[in-house]
């Protein structure tokens, strides 16, 4: 079974995507250079609001879980796993983790890739503050 999620979000010029554990999408439309892990803000979707079917999936232990960003004709993939222990309860983020952490934010756990282990092309790119990017998530069981 699979159900696939897409979404958009925008570059901005403090996006630096260096941080080693874990990439975020944000709803929230300003970023500091604080937020290393970030990839993309002004999301259409929080956590919260990925569709039902998409939550329940997720929650299947060891479901396979993709992320495809889309950046005009370039394509990044990330990959990692479900959790019965995902709550999918914030209303703004959407957080991926190489660890097994979950919090509401949490999108999957287990991921392949963190923020900084993303194309620098992919992330010059985003530092375009009119730079639109499509998320495509994929639960598969």
């Amino acid at each position: 079974m699979r159900i696939v999620e897409i979404l958009e979000s925008w570059g901005h010029r403090n996006i630096i995507a260096e941080n080693k554990a874990t990439f975020e999408i944000t709803k929230e439309a300003h970023l500091s250079k604080k937020g290393d892990c970030i990839v993309g803000i002004r999301a259409s979707k929080g956590a919260c609001e990925l569709s039902e079917g998409f939550k329940r999936l997720a929650r299947i232990e060891n479901a396979r879980i993709t992320v495809i960003f889309q950046v005009d004709n370039n394509r990044e993939v990330a990959i990692g796993r479900g959790s019965s222990r995902l709550t999918f309860k914030h209303p703004t983020d959407l957080v991926a983790r190489k660890s097994s952490y979950t919090c509401g934010r949490t999108l999957m756990i287990k991921t392949d890739k963190a923020a900084a282990d993303l194309s620098r092309h992919l992330i010059e790119n985003l530092k375009k503050e009119q730079q639109k990017m499509e998320v495509i998530l994929i639960v598969d069981i």
